[in-house]
Formats: C-alpha cells, sequence, structure tokens
C-alpha cells in the first residue's frame, strides 16, 4: 500500500470508547500503521485514534438537554462533514449513538465514503420504519445478537452478526467465592442480588415493589441475605428512603459498585430490565424481571413496542425463559415466588440454558467487527 489504512470512527459515549479499543487493536493486528480519527474517548485515544472533538461532547442524554445542545452538535457533524470530505477514509465506522452517527453516516455515504454502524440500535423492538433510515445511511450494520440480523435480512439490508462483547469479555463460569470476599459478603449463606434500575425514575416505581417482596422472602428464609447494587451517591440515597418507609427492620447490603460484581456474589437476582438481564445470563444466575413506568408511557409503549418479550434472554431465547413481571404484574407476591422457585431446581436448569445461549454470541466480535469492516472495502487479506 502507499498509504496507510485510513478509519474515520465517531464514539459518543463510555460503552462505544470500550467498543472502539476493541476495534482498534483488532484492525492494528493486520494493519499496525492504519490511522484512526474522529471521534473516541480515553481507551481510543490510547490505541492511537485521533479525536477531533471531545467524546463528551455527543454524551447528552434527555430530550431537553438535546435540544439545548443541539446547535453545538449540528456544528460538530458539519465539522466532521467537512473534514471527512476533504479527507476521505477508506471507511466511517460510527459507533452507537445512533441519533447523531446516522445523520452524520448519511451525509457522508451521500458524499461516496463507505459507512458502518456499530452496534445495531432496537430498531426490531420499536419505530420499525427506522430501518428505511438505517438502509439509507450505511453500507453495513454490525449487530451482536443473531436476532437483529434476522430483521434486517427480512428488509434486505446488509448486517452482519459480530457476537456481543460481553460474551467474550465475560467467562463461562463466573465464581461467587471471590466476588463475595470482594464485597465483603458472607461465604456460607445464600444471597438474593436486588437491582431496582440505574434511573431515579426506575427507583421510583420498582424500590417498593422490590423491597416488599423481600419482606416475604425474609419470612420464609430468614437466612436469605440481600445485596443491592446502587450505581451512585443518589440512587443510593433513594432507595434508603423508600428502605425506611417500607421495611425499616429488614438488613439489605447496600453496595456502591457494579451490577456484574454483584450479580456474580449472588445465588439468584431480581432486577429491572435492561441490559443488565442480558449481564445476568452472561454471568449464569437465576433471575426474574421486574419493570413498571408511568401508564401514559406504559400506553405508548404499547402500541410501539413490537416484541413479545421485554428482556433480551427471552428475546433471544425466542421464549420465556425468565419471568417478567411488567405493570400491574410487578407485584411483591410475583416477585417472591419466583425467587422461592428459582432458589431451587428450576434455577438449575435455568442456568444450564443461560451457558447454551452465551455460547451462541461468544464470537470474538472485535475480531469479527474488524473482518466485516476489512470485508467491505475489500481489504481483509493483505
Amino acid at each position: 500500500m502507499e498509504r496507510p489504512l485510513r478509519i474515520g470512527i465517531v464514539a459518543g459515549e463510555l460503552s462505544g470508547d470500550t467498543l472502539g479499543e476493541g476495534f482498534i487493536q483488532a484492525i492494528k493486528q493486520r494493519y499496525p500503521n492504519a490511522e484512526f480519527v474522529g471521534i473516541g474517548g480515553p481507551k481510543m485515544i490510547a490505541q492511537g485514534c485521533d479525536s477531533l472533538f471531545d467524546m463528551e461532547e455527543l454524551s447528552v442524554m434527555g430530550l431537553v438537554e438535546v435540544l439545548g445542545r443541539l446547535p453545538r452538535l449540528l456544528k460538530v457533524k458539519a465539522e466532521l462533514v467537512k473534514f471527512f470530505t476533504d479527507n476521505p477514509p477508506d471507511v466511517f465506522v460510527g459507533i452507537d449513538a445512533p441519533d447523531f452517527n446516522l445523520r452524520l453516516e448519511l451525509d457522508l455515504k451521500n458524499a461516496g465514503i463507505k459507512t458502518v454502524h456499530y452496534v445495531s440500535p432496537s430498531v426490531w423492538a420499536w419505530r420499525q420504519k427506522r430501518i428505511f433510515k438505517i438502509e439509507a445511511a450505511t453500507n453495513l450494520v454490525l449487530a451482536f445478537l443473531p436476532f437483529e440480523k434476522a430483521f434486517y435480512d427480512k428488509f434486505n439490508v446488509p448486517c452482519e452478526f459480530i457476537g456481543h462483547t460481553l460474551a467474550d469479555a465475560i467467562p463461562l463460569e463466573s465464581d461467587k467465592a471471590p466476588a463475595r470476599e470482594l464485597l465483603g459478603l458472607e461465604q456460607d449463606k445464600r444471597w438474593l442480588a436486588v437491582l431496582p434500575g440505574s434511573r431515579g425514575s426506575e427507583l421510583k416505581m420498582l424500590a417498593e415493589p422490590f423491597i416488599m417482596a423481600c419482606k416475604q422472602l425474609h419470612t420464609k428464609f430468614p437466612d436469605l441475605g440481600f445485596v443491592v447494587a446502587l450505581v451512585n451517591q443518589k440512587r443510593r440515597e433513594q432507595f434508603e428512603m423508600a428502605w425506611m418507609q417500607h421495611a425499616p427492620e429488614l438488613k439489605f447490603k447496600l453496595i456502591d459498585d457494579t451490577a456484574k460484581n454483584v450479580i456474580t456474589a449472588a445465588d439468584v437476582v431480581m432486577l429491572a430490565s435492561g441490559t443488565v438481564a442480558l449481564e445476568c445470563m452472561l454471568v449464569k444466575r437465576p433471575m426474574v424481571v421486574g419493570y413498571k413506568v408511568n401508564a401514559l408511557t406504559a400506553f405508548i409503549a404499547s402500541r410501539m413496542v413490537k416484541t413479545k418479550y421485554v428482556s433480551l434472554p427471552n428475546i433471544l431465547a425466542d421464549e420465556e425463559l425468565v419471568k417478567e413481571y411488567l405493570l400491574q404484574d410487578c407485584t411483591p407476591e410475583n416477585l417472591a415466588s419466583e425467587v422461592e422457585r428459582l432458589l431451587g431446581e428450576q434455577g438449575e436448569q435455568m442456568v444450564e440454558k443461560f451457558t447454551e445461549m452465551h455460547h451462541w454470541i461468544r464470537k470474538d466480535a472485535d475480531q469479527q467487527a474488524a473482518n466485516a469492516v476489512l470485508d467491505l472495502i475489500g481489504m481483509s487479506k493483505e
């Protein structure tokens, strides 16, 4: 080659920075002199990515916050379009951040640059017509899960299933003892992990039924311990307030740590629906899912969501492996009854299926992503 391989790349948040790091490393195994330029976080920058803007520019959550930042976001996008059209890369890879990246990808694709969107939006679950915007903006989508590729195939939109990076990162067996030692939990008792969500709105809805379920379980299993993962001080204070209000006599071990360590330390997990359910599946802990939203959100979601299930393990298996108690069914009685069931043989059966599913999506995603991108631009072999 007369010049090094050049890849444009934009990640908008910390999870994207981690994906970008692995992708860059995998490309550099094949093309050590490859150049990466766009927007990245500290991990991507450490791998040699030239970040034209601070990644924090794109890390905006919430409608009001986005509107307030819109002029700046539009300016960043316009400058990236100009930079990449003046200095065309061999390919552009947008990592997640679909609201920003798909718009950027559309402009770049229209300018003749091949574009890849890494991490499929949940287009299979809701607002399915977005797939036509994705098709217009991209030459290829990289999907974590096999059912995502199947959805794209129905519409003849190019997509590659690369496996899930979490499935690569989490070992096939996760020992409880080191996690319990790390978190200061007694080794010789059974523990229920309680994960009532990472957002204030989730705790507002779920703290009470989760705590009351623990109260019922304590009556039947006085030796069962309760360990709660809380993402920050605000969520801790919110949970403590609900705890004191509904069951001050109960003992909860509150952990300011990642959900993964708390899940690993547990025998059974009671959790809010979300990515954490996939993490729990990969750590191989039996779980029950609970979720509540306000009435208006539930009404809107019922008309937009197109999936039979809400938790990723069930969507992946296309059956209700994991009990989902949603809205009015998310009661202390239902949650406690399922935890009791999972403390027995039913939990062991669930773990066997989770192990099988782990293999389904453990594909060395970093390498698969690199291979797919290099194939797209005809550089899969040096």
